[in-house]
């Protein structure tokens, strides 16, 4: 998982690195993981390229890039919240992208923060949507503007 290691960090940010780490060795098919502030900066990544050797083989995830994973569950993010709003369909809770090659889904954690899961073509979309839920509903609370801020440092320093 991608972070300085947890030297540091407070347990909140520790439990949060924990829970993520739990739901990529845990639910089959997971490729790759992103918790996006809702500003869409990284705050957890489970992409462990990020520090890695420039020689060292991607991983399966969007070009194996936390950043590039970041970047897309922000923007369906932003995309399904105006569509939402055009439609009065109110807040956004889930979405789900299923591709030839794998399946992308988000999910709202709390004030606007985002989970995003790239599967591959073969998971159980409903044991990935039950996980997700089940980290939502743990790292909501947690997820303060402190701990955001302290995430957000980690991963700057991680590059």
């Amino acid at each position: 998982m991608t972070a300085t290691g947890t030297f540091g960090l407070s347990s909140e940010a520790r439990n949060l690195q924990w829970l993520l780490g739990n739901l990529v060795e845990e639910v089959p098919g997971v490729r790759s993981v992103a918790v996006v502030s809702s500003d869409g900066l990284l705050l957890l990544s489970s992409d462990p390229a990020h520090n890695s050797a420039p020689d060292t083989p991607r991983p399966l995830g969007p070009r194996g890039s936390s950043a590039d994973l970041a970047t897309i569950v922000s923007g369906i993010g932003s995309l399904t919240i105006g569509a939402a709003r055009l439609m009065d369909g109110g807040g956004v809770k889930q979405s789900m992208v299923a591709m030839e090659e794998g399946s992308l889904f988000v999910m709202s954690v709390s004030d606007g923060s985002l989970l995003g899961v790239h599967a591959a073509p073969d998971c159980d979309m409903s044991v990935v949507a039950y996980h997700m839920a089940l980290f939502v509903g743990r790292a909501g609370h947690v997820l303060t503007p402190e701990v955001r801020s302290e995430l957000r440092k980690s991963m700057e320093s991680a590059r």
